[in-house]
């Protein structure tokens, strides 16, 4: 699997298309008005793009009821089509290997090499953060190492809490194969935050959600 800075991702945002499909990717279905506004351009230009992404089928239409009267407002999102134009890190030879692993050696021998990715992971991210101080400087630090890794991660403030979220998850078809990977991740991040605060993965790709999202609430002080 490749996790180089370099991989991040291969969808430039030159053309306005491309521009677009990072939006709908990072934050979800958007109106043509808000594509508009995101994009600094007008709504017709907005609609020209719109139609050739329809034409692509990478983006379908999708309509929101309304409380009052008045016609279902429409927005676009991704297809999987769309989704696809974003790193998934070679899926098809990981789940080949993880399968291979697994019939080998058995369930202990595919859970020991994803301990020894946690111990290799676990000291590289620990490396990075030690010059760090305080929660948010650490939970900063650490939404650059996922994007860098992949994982188009942001950082938010919520209220008094912090929310870490993924839009992209460049090992999903290994993730699938085996949670473990997702597992090892959180009992990183939750070693990451410390005494801290308290984190909880409120959002999973792997339970059907867009994103995956953590939110980190800070211990009481």
């Amino acid at each position: 699997m490749d996790n180089s800075p370099g991989a991040a991702a291969t969808v430039t945002t030159a053309a306005p298309v491309d521009r677009i499909l990072t939006l709908l990717k990072t934050q979800g279905a958007l109106s043509t008005a808000s594509i508009a506004g995101e994009l600094g351009i007008t709504v017709e230009a907005a609609r020209q793009q719109i139609q050739k992404l329809l034409g692509g089928g990478l983006i379908e239409g999708r309509q929101a009821s309304q409380a009052g009267p008045g016609r279902p407002s429409q927005s676009w999102a991704l297809t999987e089509a769309g989704h696809a134009r974003f790193p998934d890190t070679h899926p098809q030879l990981t789940v080949q290997l993880l399968g291979s692993i697994r019939q080998l050696f058995g369930e202990a021998g595919l859970d020991k090499l994803i301990d020894q990715r946690s111990v290799e992971t676990r000291a590289n991210y620990l490396a990075a953060l030690k010059p760090m101080k305080g929660l948010k400087a650490r939970l900063t630090k650490l939404a650059e190492i996922r994007s860098a890794e992949g994982y188009m991660a942001e950082l938010h403030k919520d209220g008094r809490d912090w929310l870490l979220l993924e839009n992209h998850c460049p090992i999903c078809a290994a993730a699938r194969t085996c949670q473990g990977f997702c597992r090892a991740e959180l009992q990183l991040f939750a070693e990451i935050v410390g005494d801290e605060g308290v984190i909880v993965r409120e959002e999973h790709v792997l339970a059907g959600a867009r994103r995956c999202a953590y939110r980190i609430t800070p211990a009481a002080k």
